[in-house]
């Protein structure tokens, strides 16, 4: 038994006494929301900024009620730091907003080319690199195909990849078709206005144009009422060539191209977990564009009221690096060795807002998760945007065995909401199920911090992810002797039930939102926290 000194003693327990509440939340939850309005006005730019926090009661936005908790729950109790996982794409580590928030291994001393924690990784002070120099890669499918026909997969993935090429290359010329049309339009009203950086307004604000200039007006204004917030035809023409790149080029020369080979600088044999030697420790973004975990982690963990960006989640989070999601499929082998990484190194939640639909050695992971069970880790897992049942159709990773059983009782998955109140309020996007996804939270147009101390708001179930991963870091650091499993119920039991009808598969008819997931629930921070005080005091058992 190893005897402290009695002044440390005393110090542990006054700092363990401050990490927890000390008295009962009196607090009454939020629940009879069915008369709840719809709301008639559109959200303001600062309401959509944070609308993922807000409170369906008070305003009537279907947010998480995280601005409520804080203000009623937590106010000034600090609580216990929460180390989160990101599994992801590199992160910003120095970004204004998250830099504060970034977990140091303090058992590492910085760049002496040791591992002096023994852990297997040299000089991993923020995390790990799985992905080493390499970014691009192909899709699960394309690899399998490089496989040959010996492959049980071959024939549908084959299948798959010729279809989606050919739909991409169709694609790509339609859309070159939109883009000369817009870079004609905004040639010919530069040389009116004198100027490339004109606006709605000064469009709309032309009277009697030529014959010659009326179609390209008609066009612009075209353009522009797209997508609302784009003000000028410069933003527009930007907006088309990322779509080129990001929707059609890259799955054409990396995604859906057999010829390519993006793990070939990594090093090491993608297809064998005995081989751990790989990768770096350098966890920040290789390219601007590679902007997905920096995106993941503020919507977490963004320091909160420091008075720039945007305020995360989850205050009292450290967020560690785990870069293994390439731009393309992530291999099976990173994914098991990343959440094991995590485990290992102390995180107590793991976000994994990535998936595929083909998995070669799903039984690492499989492992992996269980391992994570067994460890009290929670990972807490984006459904996927493809508007799929999946009670219907297996997407990458989950915790079901070949038989159907789960592998672990603390793996949550998250299908995610529009800020939409109302039948239209499950994303037209997101992947659903009643036995295979959880609950549904904010995840379209998210407010979050992007490379280079930038801020955009994106959408997916990848957003959706860690708004849940932010409430169970709260529970966490508020209820530190609360177990994994006992967070993901807490989180699920108690959510907002929505008893109206809404488009969940975009080819039917609207459906009970109750049959949309296992809970039919919102996930909601401030019913969560006193849920868990309930949990915590032996008041309820789940």
């Amino acid at each position: 038994m190893k005897i402290l000194k009695p002044s440390i003693f005393a110090v542990s327990l006054l700092a363990l006494a401050s990490c927890t509440s000390t008295a009962p939340i009196l607090s009454t939850p939020i629940e009879n929301i069915d008369a709840t309005p719809l709301k008639e006005r559109a959200l303001t730019d600062e309401e959509l900024k944070s609308w993922g926090h807000k409170d369906l009661v008070t305003d009537t936005i279907p947010g998480m009620s995280v601005d409520k908790a804080y203000a009623e729950i937590i106010k000034g109790k600090k609580g216990k730091k929460v180390i989160v996982a990101v599994l992801d794409s590199g992160i910003d580590i120095d970004h204004e907003d998250l830099d504060a928030v970034i977990w140091t291994n303090s058992k590492e001393i910085p760049n002496n080319g040791k591992d002096d924690d023994n852990n297997g990784y040299v000089d991993d002070i923020h995390g790990w690199n799985f992905l080493g120099d390499s970014y691009n890669e192909n899709m699960e499918k394309t690899r399998i195909v490089k496989k040959g026909p010996s492959h049980p997969k071959y024939a549908e993935a084959k299948a798959e990849m010729e279809e989606e090429y050919a739909e991409k290359k169709q694609l790509k010329v339609r859309i070159e078709q939109i883009l000369q049309k817009a870079e004609e339009s905004h040639e010919a009203l530069t040389k009116y206005f004198k100027k490339s950086d004109y606006t709605k307004k000064e469009i709309n604000s032309i009277s009697n144009p030529s014959e010659e200039l009326k179609p390209y007006i008609g066009a612009a204004k075209y353009f522009l009422s797209i997508n609302p917030a784009n003000n000028t035809m410069e933003e527009v023409i930007a907006e088309l060539k990322d779509y080129v790149q990001n929707a059609i080029t890259d799955y054409l020369n990396y995604y859906l191209n057999p010829d390519f080979d993006g793990r070939a600088v990594v090093g090491d044999n993608p297809y064998d977990i005995t081989d751990t030697n790989y990768g770096n420790a350098n966890v920040k973004h290789s390219v601007k564009s590679e902007s997905h975990g920096t995106h993941v982690a503020g919507i977490i963990a963004a320091e909160r009221n420091n008075g720039i960006g945007m305020n995360g989640v989850a205050n009292n989070v450290e967020i560690m690096a785990v870069r293994m999601v390439p731009n393309g499929d992530e291999y099976d082998k990173d994914v098991a060795l990343g959440i094991r990484y995590a485990v290992d190194n102390g995180a107590r939640i793991i976000n994994t807002s990535f998936g595929k639909y083909f998995s070669q050695n799903s039984e690492w992971i499989r492992d992996a998760i269980a391992y994570a069970g067994k460890n009290n880790v929670l990972i807490v897992n984006a459904a996927g945007n493809e508007n799929t049942n999946l009670d219907e159709k297996e997407v990458f990773p989950n915790d079901q065995t070949p038989k159907g059983s789960e592998v672990s009782d603390t793996f949550l998955t998250v299908g995610a909401l529009t800020n939409e109140y109302g039948s239209q309020m499950v994303a037209a996007y997101s992947n659903y199920g009643q036995n295979n996804v959880d609950v549904f939270a904010p995840g379209s147009s998210i407010y979050s911090t992007f490379p280079e101390n930038e801020y955009e708001s994106i959408g997916g179930t990848s957003m959706a992810a860690p708004n849940v991963s932010g409430i169970a870091a709260l529970i966490m650091s508020q209820y530190p002797k609360l177990t994994a499993a006992q967070v993901k119920k807490i989180i699920m039991q108690s959510g907002l039930s929505i008893n109206r009808d809404v488009i969940v598969d975009q080819s039917k008819d609207a459906m009970p939102f109750s049959k949309s997931s296992k809970t039919g629930k919102i996930a909601n921070a401030y019913n969560a926290l006193i849920l868990a005080d309930k949990v915590s005091r032996g008041k309820v058992q789940l």
